[in-house]
């Protein structure tokens, strides 16, 4: 859809940066760059840190997915319509999330 064009552009950015933060985040949690410390309390330390990254990285894996997911809407001709009560998406919600699924009357259900 022509009208989606900015929008798909804009989604294909967030996945380039995205990919990018996970790169990096997967080298640290590798240790690819600096292995871990002999120092026991250092490595307890790169530990925590470890566990920090990888709820980061699992957040940026689950907005990826959600990216993908806008995009394959926008292919369907089902992007900006809510995934639970078929209602439009108001434009303002769209701008400031493009991958939102969901209108905002939906996604401020409790349990959704």
């Amino acid at each position: 859809m022509k009208e989606y064009d900015s929008v798909r552009e804009q989604l294909f950015e967030m996945l380039e940066e995205l990919d990018d933060r996970l790169g990096k985040i997967t080298a640290d949690v590798q240790h690819i760059d600096e292995p871990l410390a002999q120092d026991f309390e250092e490595q307890a330390t790169q530990t925590e840190n470890d566990q920090v990254l990888d709820f980061l990285g699992n957040s940026a894996r689950i907005q990826r997915e959600m990216i993908t997911q806008a995009l394959a809407r926008i292919d369907k001709g089902e992007y900006g319509i809510c995934e639970l009560c078929g209602e439009t998406i108001s434009q303002e919600r769209l701008k400031a999330i493009p991958h939102a699924s969901m209108c905002i009357k939906c996604a401020s259900q409790p349990g959704c």
